[in-house]
């Protein structure tokens, strides 16, 4: 690593519990001599978390990762395999690998302009134009940003497709139903615990199937009962998790307020466009925008030559990318506008009102410059068009 990389704002910087806070539970780990399979320090991990999202214990089921959390839910949820599974294209590749490995089919549909999510109505229409028999659904919370989760769950009810929702940065906004919604844990996330996913759902009997999904399919003994995987969390990965219980006050205070900052300062910037709910008092861990489409590729290289560094979350949808190139799709005006002009800036806790001037300096000159650097007809154009 060079002077220059040492020297850039990062897009990134994970932050979790150091070794001081993790010192307590490590040692009940040497004391109780518990590695895995549900120990005592997973089980106060899981009854955290259902104080937080206001569920009952037996409502929460902790795995390895939180695409898993949605692969194991879609498999609980006894959606025919082969069928179809109506998932935003507007999301991150974890969403249709999970769908993939519980034995579905994606179907990309596309999302709604003001909210970027795959709203249920959209869903529904969906439906009725489906290439084949449509099993599940798999709404997406962009970025983190509360969804319709009344309406997802009349959807379930009024159509009879299984749902289950991926709410992997939600750990701020998700608010469990019936219906099951995974939250990542991935070190990226708010609430992060290095690799790690919650399964929430009121649906007791649904967590349950899930719990024995992820431990080889016993059932209190030692017979498989279904086929199943491994895919328990470790008491280490539930230490970090207390540790960031303890934490998250201070953790979620930070992340709410550099959004407020955030949102406030961009807003003084024309072109730009947050993630819709950005700013709203709730705990991102991305700032992603949208700009003009023929913006985009010079704020990435002008921003980089100021030493802030970018990333485009999604890249122009999870239906780009060569392993879900054959999946069928609906029509993806939506997406395929904004897709190609959205962009990741800097976002993490280490980011300081100087260097947040930095990027929001870099980004408004970045902007002059790219609309300086138009070819005259379509400056032209533009001023015309005023």
């Amino acid at each position: 690593m060079g002077d220059d990389d040492l020297d850039m704002i990062k897009v990134c910087e994970p932050r979790l519990p150091e070794m001081e806070a993790l010192a307590p539970y490590l040692r009940t780990i040497d004391q109780s001599r518990y590695y895995s399979n549900f120990g005592p320090l997973l089980r106060r991990f899981e009854g955290r978390l259902a104080t937080h999202f206001g569920v009952p214990d037996d409502c929460v089921v902790c795995v390895t990762n939180g695409t898993t959390a949605l692969t194991l839910a879609l498999r609980a949820l006894d959606a025919p395999a082969g069928t179809l599974c109506l998932v935003p294209a507007w999301t991150f590749v974890a969403t249709a690998h999970a769908v993939t490995a519980a034995g579905l089919v994606p179907y990309f549909v596309d999302i709604d302009p003001e909210t970027w999510a795959m709203e249920p109505a959209i869903a529904a229409e969906a439906l009725r134009r489906a290439p084949g028999p449509v099993g599940a659904a798999l709404p997406v919370s962009p970025f983190g940003a509360p969804l319709d989760w009344s309406g997802w769950e009349s959807f379930a009810s009024e159509t009879g497709i299984k749902v289950a929702v991926d709410a992997a940065a939600g750990f701020d906004t998700a608010r469990p139903g019936q219906i099951p919604l995974a939250v990542s844990l991935h070190a990226t996330k708010p609430f992060g615990i290095g690799e790690g996913g919650v399964l929430l759902s009121r649906d007791r009997a649904l967590i349950a199937r899930v719990r024995r999904l992820s431990n080889f399919g016993f059932e209190g003994g030692r017979d498989a009962h279904v086929p199943a995987c491994n895919a328990k969390l470790s008491e280490f990965a539930a230490a970090v998790g207390l540790a960031a219980f303890d934490a998250w006050p201070y953790t979620r205070a930070g992340y709410a307020s550099l959004a407020r900052s955030y949102a406030a300062a961009l807003s003084a910037v024309p072109g730009v466009t947050p993630a819709p709910g950005f700013g709203a008092g709730w705990a991102p861990s991305s700032c992603v925008v949208a700009l003009q489409r023929a913006a985009v590729r010079g704020v990435v290289a002008h921003l980089a030559r100021e030493g802030v560094e970018t990333l485009r979350w999604w890249a122009d949808g999870c239906h780009r990318h060569p392993a879900f190139a054959d999946c069928p799709r609906a029509p993806l005006e939506v997406t395929g506008d904004l897709a190609p002009r959205t962009l990741g800036l800097p976002f993490h806790l280490g980011l300081g009102p100087q260097q947040l001037n930095a990027v929001i300096g870099g980004l408004a000159d970045s902007l002059v410059a790219t609309a300086t650097a138009e070819p005259p007809s379509v400056a032209a154009k533009a001023r015309a068009s005023r």
